[in-house]
């Protein structure tokens, strides 16, 4: 089981957390090289690397140009093998991570693509390749820096947002729960354990698994409905779909329950708005959690 993290990314991790200490040990996302101006919710924002402007950040205003009344968040679970993807509006569709295999054969050009972990950049670069340029790239600050180690020309022109962790945010130490509570865009359980960002393009609460900051984006588009798919979280342990050798390390199964309080938050938020969640994998734990199971893309027995 590999990360494919390169060794000088480790050392980096731990010296910058040496040196600055824990709260803006957050740094390493970004160090050395990387600077980036914000997007607001009107004024793009711009991605600088080692002093040369590389890319654009999306603003809230510029990120779709229609939003659709269905989305489905589709994740690389094995149970999406299941499921009858001729039946799923490609359009539509957050693809995380190694869902990217989807395109173009199954989905030719996705709504949006949602990777958060920079791990999965380094080890499947050629997925990353694979996206559409007109698909929205939803990237976290160390996915962004990773890509800029391996092909700075390759975000020039790509539609990008970011993905920023309210709890660690970019250029900002960490905050407390205190603190959190205080935002006006932030909503949290009574343990302060599980939060939910209104206002995403600010930054969400992330929790150990990119389908909750991609939950975070779609309900913030409020669609009528959102479909989850090869979102099973309680088999971290197995192959996803896409891999058939080694097996990547992935922290799923260590963080379920901290993934699954942040999920079930953000459903009963939809709710507030009238958005109805369908879970599409039999075997997802959040089955357990009030998600039910919907069998309308299920393959014939």
């Amino acid at each position: 089981m590999s990360s494919n993290r390169p060794f000088a990314r480790s050392l980096i991790k731990i010296a910058v957390r040496l040196a600055l200490g824990g709260s803006r040990a957050h740094a390493q996302d970004w160090f050395p090289g990387l600077k980036l101006n914000l997007a607001t919710e009107t004024q793009d924002g711009a991605i600088w690397y080692r002093g040369r402007h590389v890319g654009t950040l999306l603003s809230a205003s510029h990120s779709l140009p229609s939003r659709p009344s269905k989305l489905m968040i589709v994740g690389s679970g094995p149970s999406i093998e299941q499921n009858d993807l001729t039946r799923v509006d490609g359009s539509s569709c957050i693809l995380l991570n190694g869902a990217l295999s989807l395109v173009p054969d199954v989905i030719e050009e996705p709504l949006a693509i949602a990777i958060e972990d920079e791990r999965f950049i380094w080890r499947h670069f050629e997925l990353v390749q694979k996206i559409p340029g007109q698909s929205l790239c939803l990237f976290s600050v160390s996915v962004i820096r990773a890509i800029c180690e391996l092909d700075t020309s390759w975000l020039k022109g790509r539609r990008i947002a970011l993905i920023d962790n309210v709890r660690k945010p970019y250029r900002i130490g960490r905050r407390a729960t205190a603190e959190l509570r205080g935002l006006p865009y932030t909503r949290l359980t009574d343990d302060g354990a599980a939060g939910f960002s209104e206002s995403p393009f600010t930054a969400v609460f992330q929790a150990g698994s990119v389908a909750v900051s991609a939950m975070q984006f779609a309900v913030g588009w409020k669609p009528r409905e959102i479909g989850l798919l090869g979102i099973d979280i309680g088999n971290a342990d197995q192959a996803r779909f896409y891999e058939t050798t080694d097996k990547a390390y992935s922290g799923i199964r260590r963080a379920q329950v901290r993934i699954i309080d942040h999920l079930v938050l953000a459903k009963n938020v939809a709710a507030e708005s009238g958005i109805e969640i369908f879970n599409h994998s039999s075997i997802s734990a959040l089955k357990d959690f009030g998600f039910g199971f919907s069998d309308k893309i299920t393959k014939p027995d």
